[in-house]
């Protein structure tokens, strides 16, 4: 039984008409998580071995049935990582992209179900959490916290995404055979490509307007720890001629070592190439339909 309408429903219901390969619920505080299908809480994989053993099989399984070979266990717990790392992060972007809302949701109120697309929270105290601007008329909800102004939200933001993460980073890490700054690198690059994705679905002039945003959220100085590097977005030109921007990711995603001969469109190790647009991501967990583009760090 999905919650009552809360601060950020409108942005979930937003979310999902623009990329129809993720739904959120919002469940009655103290539901407990959904089971069954193939749910699993975000709690369970930063804590429960089997569970995240359970998790990477998946990504084990389709690599060798689409690629007919088997990959590097720390690419597949990299692969596994990022397909979970995309979605989360826009529980906490789109809100605020959308109507400058954060929320707050640790691991213990996120549930996923990578097969179906679907997110669930479930937490555990009402209403949820969220930071807004003074002048937000959700600033008289329960539940919320009025920050001063646009700098102080983008620090909740970060606060809120590594909140939720750093349990995960520290399940998933060495199992993708990296530390601190890959890690957070990767981060950031979830943050950074799966907005930037939903912005182009969203309308004329999204695109713009997150690029802009997400260099303010990411500017790359001291007080943006423990992300590591920049959006850095940059225009070029395709072989066609047309204006496109683009961006060079800060980690490699690794899908390079599944298909050498099919690097993703914002790879750091061909940073100049001209390639197709920022997609979602061919390696995604989605399940049917799925958007086919050439294979790229974002998930579908």
């Amino acid at each position: 039984m999905p919650a009552p309408h809360s601060a950020v429903t409108d942005a979930y219901t937003r979310l999902t008409q623009a990329y129809p390969y993720l739904t959120i619920t919002e469940l009655p505080p103290g539901t407990p998580p959904p089971t069954g299908d193939d749910w699993v809480t975000a709690a369970a994989l930063a804590t429960d071995a089997p569970a995240l053993d359970r998790f990477l099989a998946w990504d084990d399984e389709q690599t060798q049935r689409d690629y007919d070979h088997r990959a590097r266990p720390d690419v597949i717990a990299s692969f596994g990582l990022h397909r979970y790392i995309w979605p989360a992060c826009l529980l906490f972007t789109v809100p605020w992209f959308l109507h400058r809302r954060v929320p707050r949701y640790p691991v213990t109120h996120v549930s996923y179900d990578r097969t179906a697309g679907r997110m669930a929270l479930h937490p555990t105290t009402t209403p949820t959490p969220f930071a807004c601007l003074p002048d937000d008329p959700a600033a008289k909800l329960p539940g919320a916290r009025v920050v001063p102004d646009e700098e102080a939200l983008r620090a909740e933001v970060r606060t809120a995404i590594a909140e939720h993460l750093e349990p995960l980073l520290a399940a998933f890490g060495p199992r993708t055979r990296r530390r601190g700054r890959a890690l957070w690198g990767m981060v950031t690059d979830d943050v950074v490509e799966g907005l930037w994705y939903i912005a182009q679905q969203l309308g004329e002039g999204e695109e713009d307007r997150a690029t802009r945003e997400l260099e303010a959220l990411l500017p790359g100085t001291a007080r943006t720890k423990p992300y590591v590097g920049t959006p850095p977005f940059r225009a070029r030109r395709t072989p066609d001629g047309r204006a496109e921007t683009t961006r060079d990711r800060v980690s490699c995603c690794m899908f390079y070592t599944v298909a050498p001969e099919d690097t993703c469109d914002t790879c750091p190790r061909t940073c100049a190439r001209p390639t197709q647009r920022t997609q979602a991501p061919t390696l995604a967990p989605a399940p049917t339909p799925t958007p086919t583009p050439t294979p790229s760090p974002t998930p579908a």
